[in-house]
C-alpha cells in the first residue's frame, strides 16, 4: 500500500535560477497539495546529516557544498500514491534523460543541478519531512 505524503526539495540552483514559483506552480498542477513549505539553508553540518546515505560516494562533498551553497524550499507534499508521481513528475536524475513536460526536463540544468529532491520511498517521504518540519510544525 502506497502512502499520500512525500517530500521535495527545491535545490540552490532551481531557487537561485527564479524557478521556485514555477516549480511550485507545476507541482499543484498536477494535484499535489502542499501541507508545509519552509524557505531555508542547509549548513554544511546539515546536508553532510541529509546525505548520509551517499557519504561514500565520490559525489558526496561536491553535493554537499551544492546544497549548502544557497536557499532552498522544503516541502511537504500530500496526494494519492504521493511518492510514485512525484518521482514520475520530476523526472529523471539526469535531465537529459528525463522525459518532457517533467521538472527536471523543464528546470535543470544538469545531474549534479537537478533543480529538486523527491522522496524515493514512502519511508524515506517522513524521515526526510521529518528532518526539515518539526512535528509540532503540523497541524
Amino acid at each position: 500500500m502506497t502512502g499520500n505524503t512525500t517530500f521535495t526539495m527545491i535545490k540552490p540552483d532551481a531557487f537561485e535560477a527564479g524557478n521556485t514559483g514555477l516549480i511550485l506552480n507545476k507541482i499543484i498542477e498536477n494535484g499535489f497539495k502542499i501541507k508545509a513549505l519552509r524557505l531555508t539553508y542547509l549548513r554544511k553540518d546539515n546536508a553532510e546529516a541529509f546525505y548520509a546515505v551517499h557519504k561514500d560516494r565520490p559525489f558526496f562533498n561536491s553535493l554537499v557544498e551544492f546544497m549548502s551553497s544557497g536557499p532552498i524550499v522544503a516541502a511537504i507534499l500530500e496526494k494519492e500514491n504521493a511518492v510514485e508521481d512525484f518521482r514520475k513528475l520530476i523526472g529523471a536524475t539526469n535531465p537529459a534523460d528525463a522525459a518532457d513536460g517533467t521538472i527536471r526536463k523543464l528546470f535543470a540544468a544538469s545531474i549534479q543541478y537537478n533543480a529538486v529532491h523527491g522522496s524515493d520511498s514512502d519511508e524515506n517521504a517522513m524521515i526526510e519531512a521529518n528532518f526539515f518540519f518539526n512535528q509540532f510544525d503540523r497541524h
